[in-house]
C-alpha cells in the first residue's frame, strides 16, 4: 500500500480550518496525512465574534473545531508550535521546537498581524492591539484601574474593539486619520450618521486626526497626543488595520506584493508549485483580502485542486453587514461608485438612518449600496445587486420599504443565481437543491452548504427560502420551537397546560432531547409564567429567564437597570409622584417619562434593585412588569371627568384594565389604550388592545403595533357595555398566549391567522370553537393568583441573594466616586462604578 503523501498547513486560524473541513466534506482526509502548525495555545476560533468574549462568552465558545472533528480526521494538530522556517529543496518545515516535518504540499495560512504606526510610545505599558483572545485577555486585565481608553482606527476592527471598551466601562475614543468612520465601505453622509450614532452611545469620536505620540508618565500611557488636541486616555488600542504575515514565505524566496502578502495566482498557488498561500497572507494579483470570505473561497479552491479539480479564484463579493456599537451598518457592491451612475438616497436625521443605492446610468441595474441605522433589507437588496435581478419601476421603494417596496424585497423574487451566502458563495439555487434534497431546517442547511456558517448575517434571508421552498413544494412547513422540542410554541402551551407540567426538566424530559437552549428556556419560562405556574424567580424557574426578567429590571446599554413602577392608567398622587421623585434622587437615578404614562428610573446597579423596590413598594407602588414579556402599561387620556369632548370615563377603565392584567406574560409584551373619546388622544389604535369611547359604550380593537412595521389595530366589536368588553379582552389575550409563536407580536398573530379578523373574531365574541368558558376561566386563575414580584422578593432572603454584582462586592458604595451630569441629572453608572448620593463634577 503507497503511504500517504503528507500536508502540511501552517496556521490554525478559521481559514486554514476552513481547508481541513473542505478536504473533510471531498472525503479527502483519508488521502492525506495532515500535519497542522498552529501557532496560538487553542484550535481555530470566530476572530469576527470577538468581541463577544467581553461579553461574557468563553474561548470554548468561539471555537470553530467541532468536538473530536480533528481526531475523526486524523489530524495531527501542533498548538503552540509556530513555524520559523522553510526548506523548499528538501521540501521541509522546521517549528518553534526545532522539529522537521517534510511535506509533499505546503499550504501557508498564516493571516495578518495588527498594523501599529511607527509612533513613540506605542509599546509602552498600556498599548495593545486587538487580534487574538490573549489580547483581549491582556486588556481586561489591564482595565481593572483604567477609566479612560481610545482606539486607534474607525474601520471595523476599530469600532469592534470601541463596542469592547464601552463593554468594560470605560469613557471611550475613537482615533482615525480618515475624515469619517469605515471610510471604505461607506460614503461621506453614511458617515455622518454612524458617527451621530455612536456619539450618541457616548463614544468621542475624533477623525481626520493625525497622531503624533502617545504620552507616558514611567513607561505607561496616559494619552493620544494628536497635531492640535491632546486625547486622555490611561489604554491604547491599535485597530488601525492589518499587514499581511508573509515572512516565510519572503525568507525561503517566494514573491510578495508590492503592500506584501505572498504572490499566488487564482488557483491560489506560489510560484513554487508545491506550495500554496491561503487567506490574509496571500495576494492575488497583488491585492490582500482582509475579510474572511474571500480566504475561505481560497481554501476551498486548494481543497478542490489537492483532489483533482480545476477551481479558480473569481473577484469575490466584498459586502459586509454588522452591528457595531449597537449600530446597524451595511454595504455591497459597488458603494462608493461614482462616474456614469444614478444615485437614490433616504437621509433621516432624527433618526440618523441612512441608505443610498447605487444605479446604473438608466436606473435599471444595481450596483451597490450602503445602509446606516437600517439594514433589514441588505440581504435581499444585495443578493439582487449580485444577481443582476429585477428592480422595481420607483426604484425609490427600494430605501423607503413603507412606500410599497415590501413585494418585490420577498426572498422568492431572487433568481437563483442570486447570492445568499457571500462567506461560502452560496446561492438561492444551491439552498433550494438542498431543501429538495431533504434539508428541511436550517441547521441541516447549514451543514449541507455552509450558507450562514460564516458571520452568519444571511441566516434570516436562509430561513425565508427555507420556509418558501417549502411551501413551493407543498410541503408543511416546521414551527418547531429549536432543535430540543419537535413542537411549536403553541402546542408545547397546551402540554404544559393539561399535563399540569410545572418543571423545564420534566418537560424536556418527557417532551423534548438535549438540555435546552437560549430559545426553549426563555419561551418555555413565559409558558410557566402565563400559567402562573409560581414566582419565575424560584427553583430553576429564575435559571431559565432572559436577562431582563433574572432581575426584574430592565437591563441598559451600559450594564445598570432602569426600574419601572406601575402607575395605571398613568394616574398617580401626590405622594407617590414625591417618593418616586425622592427614590431618584437618593439613588442618583436619570429620570424620564415615557410613552406609556410612566416614570423610568435608569442607572441602578444590580446590588441596589432590592433597596429602590422596598421604598417604593412601602409608598403603595409595585412592578410595572417593563422587563417582562408582559403587559406593560393601558395608556389613557383624561376622559369625560376633565375633557370636554370626553363621552366615557376612559381613566377608571384603564386603570381597571391595568390592575386585571398586570403581570400576564404573553410571546411578546402588550401594549394598551383607552380613550374617551373619537379624538383618540390615546393613540388606542396603535396598541395591542385598543378601546375608544363612543355614546353607547365602547368600541374594540384589536392587533396594532409600533415597531419596524407599524399597523394599525382592527375594529373587533362596537358598543360594547363594560362587561361583554372585558369578556372580548380576556378571551383575546388568553387566546393569543394559547397560540402566539415565541416572540410574536399580537399583529403578526393576528396576520396569520387563516381567516384573518374573522376568524378571531369568530372565537372571542362567538366563541365558534367553544373554548370561551375554559379562555374565561383561565384569565380569571392569573387575576386571583397575581403578586407583585418586587414585593415577593423583598420577603424572601432566597430570592435576594441573587441581587449581587459581586459576590465579594462590599455592602456599601465607594462614596469617593463623584459622577458629572447629564441634562442636570446624573449619567448612568458605566459598569463597575459605586453611584454617590450626591452629585459632583470629576476632578
Amino acid at each position: 500500500m503507497p503511504q500517504q503523501p503528507t500536508l502540511v498547513i501552517v496556521g490554525n486560524g478559521p481559514v486554514g480550518h476552513r481547508l481541513i473541513e473542505a478536504l473533510a466534506d471531498r472525503g479527502a482526509t483519508a488521502d492525506w496525512r495532515i500535519v497542522v502548525f498552529g501557532e496560538e495555545p487553542r484550535p481555530a476560533y470566530d476572530r469576527v465574534g470577538l468581541s463577544s468574549f467581553f461579553g461574557g462568552r468563553s474561548a470554548d465558545d468561539l471555537s470553530l473545531v467541532a468536538p473530536g472533528f480533528y481526531e475523526q480526521h486524523e489530524v495531527d494538530l501542533r498548538l503552540s508550535e509556530p513555524a520559523t522556517s522553510i526548506d523548499r529543496v528538501n521540501k521541509t518545515v522546521t517549528g518553534k521546537s526545532r522539529v522537521v516535518v517534510a511535506y509533499d504540499h505546503l499550504v501557508l495560512a498564516t493571516g495578518s498581524r495588527p498594523f501599529v504606526p511607527p509612533i513613540g510610545g506605542s509599546r509602552s505599558t498600556g498599548s495593545f492591539v486587538y487580534r487574538t483572545i490573549e489580547d483581549l485577555q491582556e486588556i481586561l486585565g489591564y482595565a481593572d484601574n483604567v477609566e479612560v481608553g481610545a482606539v486607534v482606527g474607525g474601520g471595523l476592527l476599530g469600532l469592534e474593539a470601541a463596542r469592547a471598551l464601552k463593554a468594560l466601562g470605560l469613557e471611550t475614543h475613537v482615533i482615525d486619520v480618515a475624515p469619517r468612520l469605515m471610510a471604505l465601505q461607506v460614503d461621506p453622509n453614511g458617515g455622518r450618521s454612524l458617527r451621530r450614532r455612536i456619539e450618541a452611545q457616548g463614544v468621542i469620536v475624533h477623525t481626520a486626526a493625525k497622531i503624533e505620540h502617545l504620552e507616558t508618565v514611567d513607561g505607561r500611557v496616559t494619552g493620544v497626543a494628536l497635531h492640535g488636541e491632546f486625547v486622555p486616555a490611561e489604554l491604547v488600542v491599535f485597530a488601525a488595520g492589518i499587514r499581511p504575515r508573509d515572512e516565510l514565505g519572503r525568507d525561503c524566496g517566494l514573491g510578495f506584493g508590492e503592500r506584501g502578502g505572498i504572490l499566488v495566482d487564482r488557483r491560489c498557488v506560489t510560484e513554487d508549485p508545491a506550495i500554496s498561500a491561503i487567506g490574509e497572507c496571500a495576494a492575488i494579483g497583488g491585492r490582500v483580502y482582509g475579510l474572511v470570505g474571500p480566504g475561505y473561497t481560497m481554501a476551498d479552491i486548494v481543497a478542490d485542486r489537492l483532489c483533482g479539480g480545476h477551481a479558480s479564484f473569481e473577484d469575490p463579493d466584498m459586502s459586509t453587514k454588522l452591528k457595531l456599537l449597537g449600530v446597524d451598518v451595511a454595504s455591497f457592491g459597488d458603494a462608493l461608485a461614482t462616474g456614469n451612475v444614478s444615485e437614490v438616497t433616504y437621509v433621516d436625521d432624527v433618526d440618523h438612518v441612512y441608505r443610498k443605492l447605487v444605479l446604473s446610468a438608466d436606473g435599471k441595474k444595481l450596483l451597490g449600496g450602503v445602509l446606516v441605522g437600517d439594514a433589514s433589507a441588505y440581504d435581499v437588496l444585495r443578493a439582487t445587486c449580485a444577481s443582476g435581478g429585477t428592480l422595481p419601476a420607483k426604484p425609490a421603494e427600494m430605501v423607503v420599504p413603507a412606500s410599497g417596496g415590501e413585494g418585490w424585497l420577498g426572498a422568492g423574487a431572487l433568481v437563483d443565481e442570486a447570492l445568499i451566502c457571500s462567506c461560502n458563495t452560496v446561492t438561492k439555487g444551491q439552498i433550494a437543491a438542498a431543501v429538495a434534497a431533504g434539508n428541511h431546517d436550517v441547521p441541516a442547511l447549514k451543514k449541507c452548504t455552509k450558507a450562514g456558517t460564516g458571520c452568519g448575517s444571511c441566516v434570516p434571508l436562509m430561513a425565508h427560502l427555507l420556509k418558501s421552498e417549502l411551501a413551493k413544494s407543498g410541503i408543511e412547513v416546521s414551527d418547531r420551537l429549536c432543535e430540543h422540542f419537535d413542537y411549536s410554541r403553541q402546542e408545547l402551551f397546551d402540554i404544559v397546560r393539561v399535563q399540569g407540567i410545572r418543571s423545564f426538566q420534566t418537560l424536556l424530559a418527557d417532551y423534548g432531547t438535549g438540555r435546552g437552549c437560549e430559545i426553549c428556556r426563555p419561551a418555555t419560562a413565559s409558558i410557566f409564567a402565563s400559567l402562573s405556574s409560581g414566582h419565575i424567580l424560584d427553583g430553576e424557574h429564575g435559571a431559565l429567564q432572559d436577562t431582563n426578567d433574572h432581575f426584574l429590571a430592565n437591563l441598559q446599554r451600559d450594564g445598570t437597570y432602569s426600574v419601572v413602577p406601575r402607575i395605571p392608567g398613568g394616574e398617580i398622587t401626590p405622594e407617590r409622584l414625591i417618593v418616586i421623585g425622592e427614590v431618584a434622587r437618593d439613588f442618583g437615578l436619570y429620570t424620564k417619562i415615557t410613552g406609556g404614562q410612566r416614570i423610568d428610573l435608569f442607572g441602578a446597579r444590580v446590588e441596589q434593585l432590592p433597596a429602590i423596590w422596598r421604598r417604593l413598594v412601602d409608598a403603595g407602588l409595585e412592578s410595572g412588569h417593563a422587563y417582562g414579556k408582559a403587559l406593560r402599561t393601558v395608556k389613557s387620556c383624561v376622559g369625560q371627568n376633565w375633557c370636554r369632548y370626553g363621552v366615557q370615563d376612559s381613566t377608571t377603565l384603564a386603570i381597571d384594565l391595568e390592575m386585571r392584567y398586570r403581570g400576564l406574560r404573553a410571546p411578546h409584551k402588550i401594549k394598551m389604550a383607552v380613550s374617551g373619546c373619537a379624538r383618540e388622544c390615546a393613540e388606542a389604535q396603535g396598541k395591542d388592545v385598543g378601546i375608544i369611547a363612543t355614546e353607547k359604550g365602547w368600541n374594540l380593537y384589536v392587533g396594532g403595533n409600533g415597531g419596524m412595521v407599524p399597523q394599525h389595530a382592527k375594529l373587533l366589536a362596537t358598543d360594547l357595555d363594560s362587561d361583554t368588553l372585558i369578556r372580548y379582552i380576556d378571551r383575546f389575550l388568553m387566546f393569543y398566549i394559547r397560540t402566539g409563536e415565541r416572540l410574536e407580536r399580537t399583529a403578526t398573530w393576528l396576520n396569520r391567522q387563516e381567516g384573518g379578523l374573522d376568524y378571531v373574531k369568530a372565537v372571542v365574541c362567538d366563541d365558534s370553537l367553544g373554548l370561551g368558558a375554559d379562555l374565561d376561566a383561565e384569565m380569571e386563575r392569573h387575576v386571583a393568583g397575581y403578586r407583585d414580584e418586587w414585593a415577593e422578593t423583598l420577603e424572601d432572603p432566597e430570592r435576594l441573594k441573587r441581587f449581587v454584582t459581586f459576590v465579594n462586592a462590599p455592602d456599601e458604595p465607594d462614596r469617593d466616586v463623584v459622577f458629572v451630569l447629564e441634562r442636570g441629572q446624573p449619567r448612568p453608572a458605566r459598569d463597575g462604578e459605586k453611584v454617590l448620593m450626591q452629585i459632583g463634577s470629576r476632578p
